[in-house]
């Protein structure tokens, strides 16, 4: 029996892919883990393999055609299998006549009736037309084309196929004319010999009574702004801007979580100075010996995976009252996008040493960003780490991402002057460490230990460990 290959799910704010292009034809032998179709979403755009070996014995979903996720794409056929039997269809129906008469136009006068039969459209003009007015691109692409009013047949693509991809709309919408202010008019002077009316005079009118005294408002009632549409309804056409995709199911999912998790934050000051003497020490050689660039972030990881091992329910996640201990670190490392925000995975976190998660780290962030992600590395998480402070902040307060237990923030590093052993006063490199994760599963003081173990390896890092 043939197997179905089904759209994978890319990450739980993914709900649609587009299938760009077909590695092999129908009849074509595959390897299990050959690429299969080249898939486009909102986020990422990946090759997806095949599951087994077989024979390529359906194609489904053409090429350029957007559909939603866990959809029968094709079927594959295992070695020495016989495709199936293609299903005995009904007697055809033969035609019925159609009436030579005009119709006539819906307001039932004759003036909209046709005149004469159009000639029948050619098998498939119809849709070659509508390829013709619709070039191929990905989801991420059209979205782009609505927010800016470009119409994609216009747009050059330079993929395979004449395919529009991201860097050719960028271009093309950088090229727009932007339209320039509108300049004011002034009024034509009345001409010389004109005669104006001299104005009325203003009516008289009656002494306005004195207003009644009104009583005190509960509470202060504030008037909506100037922008904002006053009569009750739906805004008007054209008021706001609407969300994006991506920016949609990321609400969702932060919405989803806070109904879900009973959110709770605690906080640790940590001195950094350890980390940053090693990185500022073993930087360049590190990077002329990996060719990675060494930054926080893998010192990090490494305290917190290492740490993970000594309280395994920060690693776990509640289903159905039901503890569910994952076997291995499937570290999540959020990445902010222009638009939006991504958490590739990097999956069994715990068996690299240092280097490999410097590499590991390094690797998902550039593909995250050039949109090169595979479909694995956006699932399957069980512990993330987010990481505002080379924006600024100090700390924040994390949302955990479901269906995980507990998302650590890192703050900014900053010197301050700090007191250290026998009352001194130093300047030290110093962090703040946010931990929020799920009270349902998790007590404050489990929380607490475990942020003190990440602490403690982070203010005694050795410097061999690089």
């Amino acid at each position: 029996m043939p197997t179905d290959v089904i759209l994978p799910q890319m990450g739980e704010s993914i709900t649609e892919g587009t299938i760009t292009k077909w590695r092999i034809s129908v009849g074509d032998e595959v390897e299990r883990d050959d690429p299969l179709f080249d898939l486009a979403t909102d986020k990422v755009d990946t090759e997806v393999p095949a599951a087994i070996t077989g024979r390529l014995a359906e194609i489904l979903v053409p090429e350029g055609e957007t559909v939603p996720v866990n959809t029968v794409v094709a079927r594959i056929t295992a070695p020495g299998e016989s495709p199936a039997p293609e299903p005995a269809g009904p007697e055809p129906v033969a035609p019925r006549p159609v009436a030579s008469e005009p119709v006539a136009s819906e307001s039932g006068s004759g003036a909209g009736a046709l005149d004469e039969a159009a000639p029948p459209a050619a098998p498939g003009a119809e849709a070659a037309a509508g390829r013709r007015k619709r070039p191929r691109s990905s989801p991420l692409v059209r979205r782009m084309a609505r927010e800016h009013g470009v119409d994609l047949a216009e747009v050059p693509g330079t993929g395979e196929g004449g395919r529009v991809g991201k860097r050719d709309m960028l271009a093309w919408i950088e090229r727009l004319p932007t339209a320039p202010p509108p300049v004011p008019v002034e009024p034509a002077p009345p001409p010389p010999d004109a005669v104006l009316p001299e104005p009325a005079p203003p009516p008289s009118l009656p002494p306005a009574p004195p207003p009644a005294p009104q009583p005190l408002a509960p509470e202060a009632v504030f008037p909506p702004a100037a922008s904002e549409p006053t009569v009750p309804g739906p805004a008007p056409a054209g008021a706001g801007e609407p969300l994006s995709r991506m920016r949609r199911s990321i609400a969702e999912h932060m919405v989803r979580s806070r109904r879900t998790a009973a959110h709770v934050t605690t906080v640790f000051e940590v001195d950094l100075s350890a980390v940053v003497a090693a990185r500022e020490r073993h930087g360049a050689a590190f990077e002329e010996r990996t060719g990675v660039r060494l930054t926080l972030m893998p010192f990090f990881a490494r305290a917190a995976v290492e740490a993970l091992g000594e309280f395994p329910v920060l690693n776990a996640s509640l289903r159905d009252d039901r503890v569910h201990y994952h076997r291995s670190v499937d570290l999540g490392i959020a990445v902010a996008l222009p638009d939006g925000l991504l958490v590739p995975v990097l999956h069994r976190a715990e068996e690299r040493n240092f280097v490999g998660l410097a590499r590991g780290i390094s690797d998902l962030a550039a593909r995250a960003r050039s949109g090169a992600l595979r479909a694995e590395e956006l699932a399957g998480g069980t512990f993330t780490i987010t990481n505002p402070g080379p924006y600024g902040a100090l700390f924040g307060t994390p949302i955990i991402a479901q269906p995980q237990s507990a998302i650590l923030g890192i703050g900014g590093v900053h010197k301050r002057p700090t007191v250290v052993a026998g009352d001194a006063i130093a300047v030290r490199s110093m962090v703040f460490l946010a931990l929020s994760f799920d009270h349902r599963l998790i007590d404050g003081a489990v929380a607490d230990r475990f942020l003190g173990a990440v602490k403690q390896r982070l203010e005694g890092w050795r410097e061999d460990a690089v």
